[in-house]
């Protein structure tokens, strides 16, 4: 994932909007990567925020909108169970990724509903998701910024 770089300024709508997503997916596992334990699951805050609970928490956002898994305790998604490795946690966000991204390239047109909404009742656009994938993905990839500072002086992307 390291080596995403953001899209082409004259990419089109589909391939922009997944250039910026993949790069911002990018961005969050490489905070994660190279922290060691306990670190990289130390809170940085009082919420009990840490790298790799938003890498969890990514992992069960994408799982949710992409692949119709619903999420039975959100909050509990931010919090890695002390069995769970970072390199597991890592490997499952990578996989969600990968399979996510399968689901995004059989999608002909942004406007179509995604294929596995988690809750039926209200099926967002692919268009939707995207978009809010970039915003979910971003803001997290911002805290995991701090996060990492916090923890061991790392700047930059």
């Amino acid at each position: 994932m390291s080596d995403t770089k953001p899209p082409r300024a004259d990419a089109d709508e589909k391939t922009t909007l997944l250039g910026f997503l993949d790069y911002l997916r990018s961005a969050v596992a490489d905070k994660a990567t190279g922290l060691p334990e306990p670190q990289v699951r130390a809170p940085g805050v009082p919420s009990g925020t840490s790298i790799l609970g938003l890498v969890k928490h990514l992992t069960a956002v994408e799982r949710f909108y992409f692949l119709g898994e619903d999420t039975a305790d959100w909050a509990a998604s931010m919090r890695p169970a002390p069995d769970e490795t970072a390199e597991q946690l890592l490997d499952g966000y990578r996989d969600a990724v990968e399979q996510a991204n399968l689901v995004i390239a059989a999608c002909p047109d942004l406007s179509l509903p995604v294929p596995h909404p988690a809750r039926p009742a209200s099926t967002p656009t692919m268009r939707w998701v995207l978009v809010h994938m970039i915003e979910e993905t971003g803001r997290h990839a911002g805290h995991a910024d701090i996060l990492r500072e916090q923890a061991d002086g790392s700047t930059g992307r």
